[in-house]
């Protein structure tokens, strides 16, 4: 058993650090690895109860048995000073080996952790600058699981229904180019919406959605001076930034996709007829921003669950911090 768990942890380990460096453009897969883990740890612990520490009690049983007796024996002879204390022998008979501490005893923690992650609240990081200014390149956010409904882990099986999507919620989503990618945006269109973005006018189902002048906004990552507005999708006020030197549409950007057909593209913009079970996603940083513009729209089953709160800043804009439209 501790050659087995030793080239167990060492799969974990390799898994972990072709991963983080990214070898032969390896993607990881951190729900797989937390259901193994799981899983994995569960079967020892079961074992620990149910075997390995019955074992051990009854070897340390014997050992204190024995000892007994010879005491007894002794006493009945005039005896009573007798060296050879078996405390000692008695706590290393039933302390857990390294093996099982490292599988058996980290199953409550990964359990508690694989369930929050799960069905709770999950953790992201803000990778680019295609949310500026609501998110920041750095923020870690939390993301609601249950608000629209628990999915199982890595198969995806929705369990519970939850609330629909709202337009201007701001979601994670499984990328529908790579689905081992997690991209986040703002909700623009629901399903069956006409969403119309030209010359860097939103209008959705004939309705031009308001937006209005605040400032000037400094975009740290740019270090340029863009224009801030206000924008109202009917639901709540946020902020998106507009930049008049980039190009309306990127059209050598856009990717084939599927229900491409719903819309139609031109130098000044796009126009889309959201499909059902699908939505259009848009950044707030409008001209900066690769989204359902460019690459389509995302099926309900890839939505991961509502961003709402960011808790840490690696840039320490502790300002920042806190819940967001």
């Amino acid at each position: 058993m501790p050659l087995l768990t030793a080239i167990i942890l060492a799969g974990f380990v390799a898994y972990c650090v072709a991963w983080g460096f990214g070898i032969g453009d390896f993607q990881g897969n951190i729900e797989l690895l937390l259901l193994t883990a799981t899983v994995v740890t569960a079967l020892y612990w079961l074992a620990e109860r149910l075997f390995f520490l019955p074992r051990r009690r009854a070897a340390a049983k014997a050992l204190q048995t024995q000892d007994e007796q010879r005491r007894a024996q002794l006493a009945s002879q005039g005896i009573t000073q007798v060296d050879g204390d078996v405390t000692e022998a008695l706590q290393k008979l039933l302390a857990q080996p390294w093996w099982l501490d490292w599988t058996a005893g980290l199953f409550p923690v990964i359990l508690i952790v694989f369930a929050l992650r799960s069905f709770v609240f999950e953790p992201f990081r803000i990778p680019s600058g295609s949310m500026i200014p609501t998110l920041l390149i750095g923020d870690f956010v939390l993301v609601n699981k249950f608000t629209y409904g628990l999915k199982l882990p890595v198969l995806g099986t929705r369990i519970t229904q939850g609330q629909p999507l709202q337009r201007g919620d701001v979601v994670v989503f499984h990328y529908p180019i790579d689905q081992r990618i997690n991209y986040i945006k703002r909700v623009i269109g629901l399903p069956g919406d006409e969403v119309v973005y030209l010359d860097r006018q939103l209008a959705v189902n004939g309705q031009a959605m308001p937006k209005t002048a605040v400032s000037e906004f400094l975009d740290e990552s740019t270090m340029l001076h863009v224009k801030l507005f206000d924008e109202d999708l009917g639901v709540k006020k946020h902020q998106i930034i507009i930049d008049d030197r980039q190009p309306l549409m990127r059209l050598n950007n856009v990717k084939d996709f599927r229900y491409k057909e719903n819309c139609r593209y031109s130098i000044e913009g796009i126009a889309c007829k959201v499909p059902e079970g699908h939505y259009l996603m848009m950044g707030d940083n409008r001209d900066n921003s690769e989204d359902s513009r460019y690459w389509g729209f995302v099926p309900d089953a890839n939505i991961v669950g509502k961003a709402f709160f960011i808790w840490m800043n690696t840039g320490l804009k502790f300002k920042h911090l806190g819940s967001f439209n």
